[in-house]
């Protein structure tokens, strides 16, 4: 596969785009390309095409579109994995792994269980580490639409906000409340938009649980054994693309 470069403000019909700062800096520094090597370019909105670099030094590379590419199929049903903050690498993880198994968006979300200070967040840091996280994964697995990296929020604000699609909330086997297993959902037809929330370490909290109920989630559970909480989103997505026919 040639190297692929991230530029949103890509346009095909000005025939040149210029790559941004660290794209450009990924193109020289680290693959050592020069004017002349082919590559591939994309806006992050779905469009792709080859392109010959015409301009390389240091953070200043210049781009001559070619030919639009025909970049991996986005999947069906747009999901949003609702993940509460997990912490240390294991977040980086989750998004990285996420993206490549096609997710529309991703929305981090404060618990009362989160393991992780709000102030840590603050900055704004974290959601730039993770914006690049995404990127770099695009990249990678053949995607041309970059996954929105939404601001963290705290979980009640985020169910009363209200949704469209499909709402699964995934639990631990005897969760309190009305659950169903994962498989139930292949009775009903596939949504076109879902969003699949998955807890921390801890777990929901009965008030989260009691909350998500009322905003209309179904709580799911993966079986009969309780697992991670970075193993479960992963798990989770795999599982519904292949009831959905997604895959």
């Amino acid at each position: 596969m040639l190297p692929r470069f991230y530029a949103p403000a890509l346009r095909a019909e000005t025939g040149v785009v210029e790559l941004p700062a660290d794209q450009a800096e990924h193109l020289t520094r680290v693959l050592r390309l020069g004017a002349g090597a082919v590559v591939r370019v994309f806006d992050g909105r779905g469009a792709e095409y080859e392109a010959r670099v015409v301009h390389a030094v240091r953070r200043d590379v210049r781009l001559a579109i070619g030919a639009p590419v025909i970049g991996s199929a986005e999947p069906a049903v747009r999901v949003t994995l609702a993940q509460a903050i997990v912490k240390g690498d294991k977040m980086d993880g989750i998004i990285r792994d996420a993206v490549m198994l096609g997710v529309a968006a991703i929305q981090p979300l404060l618990t009362a269980r989160t393991d992780v200070p709000a102030s840590a967040l603050a900055s704004g840091a974290r959601l730039e580490r993770w914006h690049r996280i995404v990127v770099a994964s695009v990249k990678q697995c053949g995607r041309a639409v970059v996954p929105e990296m939404a601001a963290p929020d705290r979980v009640e604000p985020y169910l009363m906000r209200g949704h469209d699609g499909l709402r699964v909330m995934l639990v631990e086997p005897g969760a309190a409340g009305q659950t169903m297993t994962v498989a139930a959902l292949r009775e009903t037809p596939p949504p076109a938009i879902a969003q699949v929330l998955v807890g921390p370490e801890g777990g929901w909290t009965p008030d989260e649980v009691g909350a998500a109920q009322a905003a209309g989630c179904l709580l799911v559970t993966l079986g009969r054994r309780t697992l991670r909480a970075d193993a479960t989103p992963l798990i989770a997505l795999g599982v519904l693309q292949f009831l959905w026919g997604d895959l």
